[in-house]
């Protein structure tokens, strides 16, 4: 218990709800006390109650926030990443696999989505080229 961190995040949608650890206690229990919540966009920290975090504490959770940012993009170009496979592994799917009715449950949606994707690729490209 002696490694114990002073902060929990509890990770949310858009953010985290801060606790403050404290394992020393008369019944020798882990307490956790929420001080604050955390909005990742915005990096706004709002007290909760009457539970002010400290100095120490706003800059470990400062800290937190641009950690969890860099992972959070992170994930993103993951995701991206893991797109672009999927999409080449279903195209061979369909070429090789799929039959007309699967074909038929799914190809209108896939392709609006696709033609939407391409459409937004298109224009923030040109968009780009258009800057330099």
């Amino acid at each position: 218990m002696a490694d114990l961190q002073n902060l929990f995040f509890r990770v949310r949608e858009n953010g985290a709800a801060v606790y403050r650890v404290d394992a020393e206690n008369r019944q020798r229990r882990l307490d956790m006390q929420q001080i604050a919540v955390v909005n990742i966009r915005s990096g706004e920290v709002k007290p909760q109650g009457d539970q002010i975090p400290t100095a120490a504490e706003r800059n470990e959770i400062d800290a937190w926030v641009v950690a969890r940012r860099k992972i959070i993009e992170e994930r993103r170009i993951d995701d991206l990443l893991r797109t672009t496979d999927h999409l080449n592994l279903t195209a061979q799917w369909v070429q090789t696999r799929a039959t007309d009715e699967q074909i038929a449950m799914f190809a209108d949606d896939l392709l609006m989505a696709m033609h939407d994707l391409r459409t937004v690729i298109v224009r923030r490209k040109a968009d780009g080229l258009s800057k330099k």
